[in-house]
């Protein structure tokens, strides 16, 4: 980053201003692949496209445009992408045609499934910004959180709490039996009291956590959420199942990456990523090149639908 940084001021000192935004463009892309879209998008916001060839404004847009389906503002990306189009056009370069009708494609394909009282129905990217936007109370499966309208709980970091609190969105209104969490949350499939005892423990824990939002009501059989203010529920779930599916968006995009930019992008150890990449890889969906310092991953585009939701910080999580 520091390298391109001082390229760029390089180019601008000896008006090469072309190249000069060619380096900021590539600062720009490298904080897409990070996350880092409050970043993104101030460098993006400080770029003068004027003078330049429309082939760098046409790079400049799909930045912004890219800038702006992470962040679910699905109107802007429209708009920022009929401008990389015009621009690409006078540019007549056909790849950058190409990588804007892929871009504009990616808005009408499934990019979430939602499950609202036990049915699943797939998501554009511009319906998981309204269903965000609605009130409803949102158990994010993407991003592993809890969203009612401007509030957002995260829960990446307590995963036995995000499992029971999924567990009971999905049967929403009804309950879910104690025997059921138990199975699905501890694996456990013959419980005990012990069990039991435990699952209490994790559900106080729970209700405490998201008491702001929602309550969590004892039955017969097990327990049910009771939104607040008559919020409706809704899970919002990947578009593609496992718990790779973040690794496979990335790998998506065709480029060869190592396992320690991986792991950057992901904010990952790298050892949870070598070993997730050695179960896909082992399951035909990743191969490799190379050996040692040298080893870099790749996978086919994944097809049916976009991967935006799955990539680092695609949803707001202010």
């Amino acid at each position: 980053a520091l390298a391109l940084a001082q390229a760029a001021a390089v180019l601008q000192a000896r008006a090469d201003h072309a190249n000069a935004l060619q380096a900021r463009l590539i600062a720009v892309r490298r904080l897409l692949l990070l996350g880092r879209l409050d970043e993104a998008t101030s460098s993006l916001a400080g770029l003068d496209t004027s003078g330049v060839p429309p082939s760098l404004v046409a790079v400049a847009e799909l930045a912004a445009a890219e800038v702006a389906l992470r962040s679910l503002r699905t109107a802007a990306a429209r708009v920022a992408l009929g401008r990389a189009f015009d621009a690409a056009e006078r540019a007549r370069v056909p790849a950058l045609l190409a990588e804007v009708d892929e871009a504009r494609a990616a808005l009408d394909r499934c990019a979430a499934r939602r499950i609202h009282a036990g049915h699943e129905q797939p998501l554009r990217v511009d319906e998981v910004e309204a269903l965000l936007v609605s009130g409803a109370l949102v158990v994010d499966a993407c991003r592993h959180g809890l969203r009612a309208g401007d509030r957002w709980l995260p829960l990446a970091r307590r995963p036995v709490l995000f499992a029971l609190l999924r567990a009971l969105a999905e049967r929403w209104p009804a309950d879910v039996d104690r025997n059921v969490l138990i199975a699905r949350v501890f694996r456990i499939h013959h419980p005990d009291e012990t069990h039991r005892a435990r699952l209490r423990v994790e559900i106080g824990r729970l209700r405490a956590l998201v008491a702001p939002l929602v309550d969590i009501e004892a039955s017969t059989h097990g327990f049910a959420l009771a939104p607040r203010d008559g919020r409706a529920v809704a899970v919002l779930m990947p578009p593609i199942d496992g718990d790779q599916a973040s690794l496979l968006a990335l790998l998506a995009d065709g480029a060869a990456w190592s396992t320690s930019a991986l792991a950057l992008a992901l904010g990952a150890s790298q050892r949870t990523v070598q070993r997730e990449l050695v179960e896909l890889e082992a399951a035909g969906q990743v191969r490799s090149v190379g050996r040692a310092r040298a080893q870099r991953w790749l996978a086919p585009p994944l097809v049916g639908f976009t991967t935006i939701l799955l990539l680092p910080a695609a949803l707001p999580l202010e």
